[in-house]
């Protein structure tokens, strides 16, 4: 078995994503994230917790959170680094405890972990957010995606 196969093996039987942002110089650095529920609990597809998802994210600025999906159980999002010395998984981190601290309901708790991958080129970064785009209307949530109201842009984070 030679070095790449014994890599990509470690890979499939990997149960937990491999954090860590690699910075590209001439590239912008944007994350493609998944955050869910702790039991997949579907407690996420409302206004109020819409409402301040957004407050928490416009506040908590070291990274910039862009395109976002909220589906009942997770949240798909585009996430930009800024000049901030804080890590992403910090980040996430912090947003998610904020969210936490002011929504105060005590069934309603995060996974502890998330999954984020470094979107490597613009197509990659739009046919990420086409897939992304269809969940509502895959789920069964609504006729068209466009009609799904827990979803929107904070940041405007183009690849150029």
């Amino acid at each position: 078995m030679n070095d790449q196969e014994k890599s990509e093996d470690k890979l499939a039987g990997r149960k937990h994503p491999a954090h860590g942002i690699l910075f590209v110089e001439g590239q912008p650095t944007i994350i493609f994230d998944t955050v869910c529920t702790k039991n997949r609990s579907p407690w996420l597809a409302n206004d109020n917790v819409h409402q301040l998802l957004r407050k928490v994210w416009q506040e908590a600025d070291a990274w910039w959170m862009g395109k976002y999906m909220i589906m009942p159980d997770h949240i798909h999002f585009f996430a930009a680094a800024t000049d901030s010395p804080i890590s992403f998984d910090k980040w996430v981190q912090y947003w998610k405890s904020q969210f936490t601290k002011r929504h105060n309901d005590p069934e309603h708790r995060w996974l502890t972990d998330h999954w984020d991958v470094r979107i490597r080129n613009e197509s990659a970064y739009e046919e990420k957010w086409d897939y992304v785009a269809q969940n509502p209307e895959r789920a069964g949530l609504v006729a068209k995606p466009k009609d799904w109201p827990y979803q929107g842009v904070i940041h405007d984070l183009p690849w150029k």
